[in-house]
């Protein structure tokens, strides 16, 4: 037995419109241009005539053109008689393919999300998007800014969305009844796989410095210096000082604001240098403050600066 249709455009328009720019994928090249695939709506073909390709003379197709590869371009003609769409490389703007990139990731993504609860559920993809997604596109302008709201509050969002079914009544005549378009079991995984798939992460950023104090009581100064530059974090972006090993500490963070977190490492370290700097000492950025993929290497771990020997002032 055939399982449920899982394939489906992104949109409720079957088509894209003139003036549009759209994503691609290039399937192949013939003798008059390239035949594509237009991802959002649901992979049905267009051309970009030789012609399209570029403002300058081509000297060389391959190279602005290749097969398997997914770039924003224009709709010129829509034929949905034949189901002709001509496209144009060459009169897509910069501000086109931003806008056009930035769309196609959302929509990339409340698809797959939509895609994901069809098939778990064994649900035909093209109902679950008239039910829910289309109406969310309506209402939101993007069904991904709605799933955003999902994240913390799905019933105000999936609550709103009604459907009308037939039903034939006690006296034989068919009446309309409006019901919620969403059934629980529907929204417990609509609502589990947007929480997965979109709930931030938070960016880990770090910072290597090198601190050294050789005054009397060098270890308490560098130890008042940590402080400090523990202090210039706050809730959303707390700060961390550790010691690698004498004299390198690494300063990290975690935030879900990148710019914030370099922001308060840079002014973690201020703090810091001023600290040991008024103590005579001495602080050098080896590494500024940056995003950090990999694990920290906290090296020695947490200082424990309070009976710490003299050799963390080496």
């Amino acid at each position: 037995m055939a399982g449920p249709n899982l394939d489906c455009r992104m949109y409720e328009s079957r088509y894209p419109e003139v003036d549009m720019a759209v994503m691609i994928q290039v399937k192949n090249i013939a003798d008059m241009g390239a035949y594509v695939s237009l991802l959002e709506y649901n992979n049905i073909e267009g051309m970009i005539l030789f012609s399209e390709l570029s403002r300058r003379r081509i000297r060389s197709v391959s190279s602005l053109i290749k097969v398997g590869r997914i770039e924003p371009v224009m709709v010129l003609r829509v034929d949905k008689e034949k189901g002709y769409i001509d496209l144009s490389k060459r009169r897509v703007s910069e501000e086109d393919i931003q806008t056009c990139e930035e769309r196609y990731n959302k929509s990339k993504l409340v698809h797959s999300i939509m895609r994901h609860v069809a098939e778990t559920l064994g649900l035909d993809l093209e109902e679950l998007y008239i039910h829910i997604g289309w109406p969310l596109y309506h209402k939101y302008g993007h069904a991904f800014e709605a799933f955003k709201i999902i994240v913390t509050d799905p019933d105000t969002v999936l609550g709103s969305l009604t459907r009308e079914v037939k039903e034939v009544g006690p006296d034989g005549q068919e009446v309309t009844k409006v019901v919620p378009a969403v059934t629980e079991e529907v929204k417990d995984s609509l609502v589990k796989n947007i929480r997965r798939r979109m709930t931030p992460q938070p960016t880990k950023i770090r910072a290597d410095i090198e601190m050294k104090c050789f005054q009397f009581d060098g270890v308490l100064h560098i130890k008042d210096a940590m402080r400090k530059a523990e202090a210039a974090g706050n809730d959303d972006c707390p700060v961390k000082i550790k010691l690698v090993a004498p004299p390198l500490y690494v300063l990290t963070t975690q935030t879900l604001d990148k710019d914030q977190g370099i922001s308060i490492l840079t002014k973690a370290i201020t703090a810091c240098s001023e600290a040991i700097e008024a103590q005579k000492g001495k602080l050098i950025v080896k590494e500024a403050p940056r995003a950090s993929e990999e694990e920290e290497d906290t090296g020695m771990g947490d200082v424990d600066v309070e009976n710490a020997g003299p050799g963390i002032t080496e």
